[in-house]
Parts: C-alpha cells; structure tokens; sequence
C-alpha cells in the first residue's frame, strides 16, 4: 500500500510563522519535528514503504527532504502541481495519477494525529474509508453527515446538511479501483470526491488541523499534550 500526501497549498493564513516553507514543514518544539516529518515516521512506523507528495508552493523544500529520507526500505518520491496557486487539493490528487498504482492512505500535510489514526485505517477491512472524529471544537470543522456508516455529504457549514455525524479528519483510505473513477476534475477540494464512501468514526481521536496561528497556539495547549501523553503510557 502507498502512502500520498497533500502538500501544494500556499498556507498563507500562517503567516511569516512557517519562514517561506510550506506548512507541513512547520516545526513543533514539543515533537521535536515537523509536521511532515511526523507523519512521514509514523507512515514508515506502520509499515507503509512508498509515499508520493503532491507539492505546489515551495516544492524544492520537500524535493530536498525526499532526497534526505528516502531509503530502501521507504521510499518518497514528489511530484510538483503546476497550477498549484489556482487550483485545489482535487486537481492535486489528478496530478499525481500516474505514480498511484496501488491501494493507498491519503493524508493532508497539515495535521497532527495520534498513530491511531492511521492504524485504524489499515486495520479495518474495508477499502474505501474516510476517517472521521467527534466533535472537536476546533473552529474551522467539516462536517459530515454519515448515513449507515457511509459519507452522505460535507460542510463547513452546518445548515446545509441533514444531520450532523461527524468531523472529516483529512485521512482517507482508497482503493486504486476506486480512485481511477474519481472525476478529480469536478470538485475543487478532494475531500467531496469521496461521497459515498464507508466512515470509520473515533470520537475521541486526538488529532488537529494546523492552518492559521490560531490552530497552532491549539495545537499546543490542548492536542500535543494529549499526543504526548498517551503516546508515553
């Protein structure tokens, strides 16, 4: 199974915090890494040997960070979207066709997350799921409505949905038959590309989204604590 990370956005809502560097290369003090980095280890750590990041903003830095991390047994190979700053995470996914060739984990490059979170996913039998968590209060949720245990639809906005069941964490698993169906070209975001697909809800998954100041100052008062706590029993 392949790994493919997201990775293209500008991440401009951080500001100058993230030194002209994506945010995936956004240092936690606590961690003692990077975002991507983390991610990266505990993609290697489950036992994932090939990632594929698609970039966009700034891509050399993770051109130079697969030259630095790929080994033998793990494998990262990136792939530049061209059209990065006018274009979403869907065209993204579109861009890296050619190099998926298996089932594969898809993560966004701005998240920090238990190990639960990814072996959940391997675990679980089914091939298509979307990871979801209870509710978060983090200020910036999508929001799912889930119906028997399959994604019906998601907002941000919670008006627009018939119920709400759940929060989208940002990973998904996906079976290459599946992918080859998606219509990448029809949604700006990739994440509603997976309607219809099964839901492995955690509600007490630790886990956060770092995309402004805000979220980081979260980050590290409430969520890496937790990280760190359970990661030490």
């Amino acid at each position: 199974m392949q790994a493919v990370i997201l990775a293209a956005g500008l991440g401009s809502r951080l500001g100058d915090i993230k030194k002209n560097l994506p945010k995936g290369f956004l240092y936690i003090e606590s961690l003692h890494e990077t975002l991507i980095e983390r991610s990266l280890r505990l993609l290697k750590e489950a036992g994932i040997q090939e990632v594929i990041i698609g970039t966009g903003y700034e891509n050399k830095a993770y051109n130079a960070l697969a030259d630095r991390l790929s080994a033998k047994d793990f494998k990262i190979i990136t792939h530049k979207n061209e059209d990065f700053a006018t274009t979403g995470s869907a065209y993204t996914l579109w861009c890296l066709r050619e190099l998926i060739t298996q089932d594969f984990l898809l993560l966004e490059s701005d998240l920090v997350y238990e190990p639960l979170a990814i072996k959940a996913l391997l675990q679980d039998e089914r091939k298509d799921l979307v990871l979801a968590s209870g509710a978060t209060q983090s200020g910036d949720e999508v929001y799912m409505s889930i119906v028997q245990d399959k994604l019906q639809d998601l907002s941000k906005d919670k008006t627009k949905l018939d119920s709400i069941d759940g929060e989208l964490v940002g990973i998904s698993k996906i079976s290459l038959q599946s992918f080859v169906k998606l219509d990448c070209h029809s949604q700006n975001d990739y994440e509603y590309l997976l309607k219809g697909f099964d839901v492995l809800k955690i509600d007490n998954l630790i886990w956060c989204e770092i995309d402004c100041l805000e979220h980081l100052e979260r980050a590290k008062k409430l969520i890496i604590p937790k990280i760190l706590k359970k990661d030490s029993q």
